[in-house]
C-alpha cells in the first residue's frame, strides 16, 4: 500500500492547487493528504474546494499561528509559497512562521521529557523564492552560484526570508528560485489589450520563465530530492528577450504586438514597478535542477506551451 503523506501548504495559491487538482501533474491525488494555512473563513471555504485541509492562521498574525505551528511538525513536508509582506527590506511573515514552528517543537519534546532534536529525515522544507534576488546581471549566464545582489524592495525581502532560514538551528530549507511564472491564466493578455509598450531591440533585456506546472513539478520533487540549504533555480530552457515574449503571446492569442519605445522614452509611460522589471537582464543556467531533481520540463519554452493554446480563450482569461 502507498503511504498517505501529510503535505501542510503554507500560501495555498496557483501552484500548490495544481498540485492536489485531481488532473495533478505529478499524478498526487491519492498520495497525500493536504492541509493548508487559511487566514479567513472564505478562503478556507476555498482550500476545501480545492480538496485542501483549511488550519486557520495569518502570518500576519504571531498567536495565530500556534496550531500550524503544531501541525508542521507533524507533516512529512511543508511548502512555504507564501510571499512576504508587501512593503519594509525583512520578511516579518518568515520570522513569524519559523518562531511558531519552533515553539511547537519545544513544547512537545517538553511534554514527552526529551531534549530538542532535528529529524529532518521525516519532515522536509521546501521554500520558493525568486530569481529577482540577483539583480541585474547585463545579460550574463548565471548560475546558484551567483552572489545574490537584489535591486528593489521586492527582491531585498526575499534575500532577507532566505537569509533567516539559513541561519536557523532547527529548519533545513530546500529554496528554489523562480522568475516568471506564466500558465493559460497568468498571461499579459491585459497589458497587451492596453497597447503597453516594450523596450526597443535595442534597450530589451532578457528574461526568465517557468510554466506553473513545471514549478509545481518542482517543489514536489524537492520535497524527495532535494538537498538541506541547497538554492536551486527553477527556470526553463528558454533564452527570450522580454519584447520576443510579449510577441509569443500576442501571436498566439491573435492580439497586436506591442509598441516598442527607447528607454528614456519608455520610462515616462510605466509605472515604477512594471520598469523596474525592465530594468533587470539575465540568462538563468538550470543544469542543476535538472541532475538533482531530475526534473524534465513539460514546456521547455514558453513556445512550446504557446502553441497549445487557442486564441480564444486565452482572451477569456485576465493577467493574474
Amino acid at each position: 500500500m502507498k503511504r498517505m503523506l501529510k503535505i501542510l501548504i503554507v500560501g495555498a495559491g496557483d501552484v500548490a492547487r495544481r498540485l492536489t487538482a485531481p488532473d495533478s501533474p505529478v499524478g498526487l491525488s491519492d498520495r497525500a493528504k493536504w492541509f493548508g494555512l487559511a487566514r479567513s473563513a472564505a478562503t478556507a471555504h476555498e482550500l476545501r474546494s480545492a480538496r485542501i485541509l483549511p488550519i486557520m492562521g495569518d502570518l500576519d498574525q504571531r498567536a495565530s499561528l500556534r496550531r500550524a505551528g503544531a501541525m508542521a511538525r507533524a507533516a512529512n513536508a511543508v511548502l512555504h509559497l507564501a510571499p512576504p509582506p508587501g512593503d519594509g527590506l525583512g520578511d516579518s511573515r518568515m520570522k513569524r512562521w519559523l518562531a511558531a514552528v519552533s515553539l511547537a517543537t519545544s513544547k512537545s519534546m517538553l511534554r514527552k521529557h526529551k531534549r530538542p532534536r532535528l529529524r529532518p529525515q521525516k519532515m522536509r522544507n521546501v521554500y520558493v523564492s525568486t530569481t529577482g534576488v540577483y539583480g541585474d546581471c547585463a545579460g550574463e549566464r548565471i548560475d546558484e552560484t551567483r552572489r545574490t545582489r537584489p535591486a528593489n524592495a521586492r527582491a531585498k525581502r526575499r534575500v532577507a526570508a532566505e537569509t533567516r532560514l539559513r541561519q536557523s538551528p532547527r529548519h533545513r530549507f530546500t529554496i528554489l528560485r523562480a522568475p516568471g511564472i506564466y500558465a493559460a491564466e497568468r498571461l499579459p493578455v491585459e497589458r497587451l489589450r492596453a497597447g503597453t509598450a516594450a523596450l526597443s531591440v535595442n534597450d530589451d533585456v532578457f528574461t526568465n520563465h517557468i510554466h506553473a506546472d513545471d514549478l509545481a513539478r518542482a517543489v514536489w520533487f524537492a520535497v524527495f530530492r532535494g538537498r538541506p540549504n541547497r538554492v536551486l533555480n527553477i527556470v526553463d530552457d528558454g533564452e527570450l528577450k522580454m519584447g520576443e515574449y510579449f510577441d509569443q503571446v500576442a501571436d498566439a492569442t491573435g492580439l497586436p504586438r506591442p509598441p516598442r519605445m527607447p528607454r528614456a522614452e519608455l520610462v515616462r509611460t510605466v509605472s515604477p514597478m512594471l520598469y523596474s522589471f525592465m530594468c533587470e537582464s539575465r540568462r538563468i543556467e538550470n543544469t542543476r535542477m535538472k541532475h538533482e531533481l531530475r526534473l524534465r520540463l513539460r514546456y521547455p519554452t514558453p513556445a512550446h506551451f504557446l502553441r497549445t493554446m487557442k486564441p480564444a480563450a486565452a482572451l477569456q482569461r485576465s493577467l493574474i
